[in-house]
């Protein structure tokens, strides 16, 4: 239970998630890829028009099952927004890759595809790119540079189920994408994620990586009479109770994504007028692009600023939240050879972006006190 009256996030729980929960339980198959996984693959590959979906445990290992089926080498260079959250470049250095940061426009947030062909190395494998806040990256040059370079797209859509990019679906445009399921995300299991897989050479063995490295899958559809170790691999297979619990939600993907569209356009429709007196930037969403209602953030004029309201906030009973570090100025992206001032609009950002309290049951007088104690502010520089 939150200390706050008006918490940052709560888990999305529409009803019928403790009816598939048990419906699993009572078929006696709650290990992975029963039933509900079978009924979450198929609508995520029918509705976002991918290849293969395969769920995972988390959205951390599905982007290591990227990282396995590039066959990540040491020495091998990775491109990857600095604005993002660890697993994002993680996947890639656990297999001895040496992640190269990109900075992030200063509009949407999303990685500068302006600055890639200056990142770009005889070494790059792979860009990493993160839709932030649900927002499409500039996919179409993107995608036309790792083109013309040979150099595989995995897109990080945590933020951006859904979402679309010149009525295109996020997810459907990288080699292979990863979709998070963390109790903070529109579509939730409390843990969870999956890999979106959009070259058909890639499924089968992304199979046997997910099952531990053997062909148990192919075992199950009868293709051979008994299955073995045959790859490096691991256990990325989530619960079947956790795909039930996954199920009752992306059956009804319509009403999560309306009311969140509400919660998303009252913001919007409040703080414009109070947000130039401030000189508070708002979220850009380009007119070619449909996001996800993921979040609502407010870039503040300085970090004293936000962190007067962030505490402003509390005192009031609502709980608002920065997000990123930056991760070149990280123990670890100074490692690798981070310097302040390498990504100069990802270290402002940081300072200054603050979250506010957005989740499906967050009712219209809760959204109306959140923005009264916003008025009430008054700690300005």
């Amino acid at each position: 239970m939150s200390r706050y009256r008006i918490p940052f996030n709560k888990p999305t729980c529409l009803g019928p998630e403790l009816d598939y929960v048990r419906e699993s339980l009572i078929s006696e198959h709650i290990s992975g890829d029963g039933n509900f996984s079978r009924k979450c693959h198929a609508f995520l590959e029918d509705k976002l028009g991918v290849g293969r979906a395969l769920l995972t445990t988390s959205c951390t290992h599905a982007l290591e099952m990227a990282a396995l089926l590039l066959e990540i080498q040491p020495g091998d260079e990775v491109i990857v927004p600095s604005f993002t959250f660890v697993s994002s470049v993680n996947a890639f250095v656990l297999r001895g890759a040496k992640p190269v940061f990109a900075d992030i426009r200063p509009d949407t947030l999303n990685l500068d595809e302006r600055q890639l062909p200056q990142l770009l190395s005889d070494r790059t494998r792979a860009i990493v790119l993160v839709h932030y806040a649900g927002v499409a990256c500039e996919m179409d040059a993107i995608m036309k540079l790792a083109r013309e370079r040979d150099i595989a797209v995995i897109e990080d859509n945590a933020h951006g189920l859904f979402a679309r990019y010149k009525n295109r679906y996020l997810g459907a445009f990288g080699l292979m994408a990863t979709q998070s399921f963390h109790e903070t995300k529109n579509f939730t299991c409390g843990e969870g994620g999956a890999l979106l897989i959009n070259d058909d050479q890639l499924i089968d063995r992304a199979e046997i990586i997910r099952e531990k490295g053997t062909n148990r899958s192919r075992f199950f559809r009868g293709q051979v009479d008994k299955y073995t170790w045959v790859d490096v691999g691991s256990s990325y297979l989530p619960s079947d109770i956790l795909a039930a619990y996954l199920w009752a939600q992306l059956g009804r993907t319509e009403v999560i994504q309306r009311r969140r569209r509400e919660i998303w356009d009252h913001y919007q429709a409040c703080l414009p007028d109070w947000a130039k007196r401030h000189n508070v930037g708002l979220p850009t969403v380009p007119p070619y692009v449909e996001q996800a209602y993921h979040m609502y953030y407010l870039l503040l004029p300085s970090y004293r600023v936000r962190s007067a309201l962030i505490n402003h906030l509390k005192a009031r009973g609502v709980y608002g939240v920065f997000h990123y570090l930056p991760l070149h100025l990280s123990d670890m992206g100074r490692r690798f050879g981070g310097k302040p001032g390498d990504c100069p609009v990802t270290e402002d950002v940081s300072d200054r972006l603050l979250r506010l309290p957005f989740y499906y049951s967050l009712s219209r007088p809760e959204q109306d006190e959140v923005v009264k104690a916003l008025f009430a502010f008054g700690e300005w520089e």
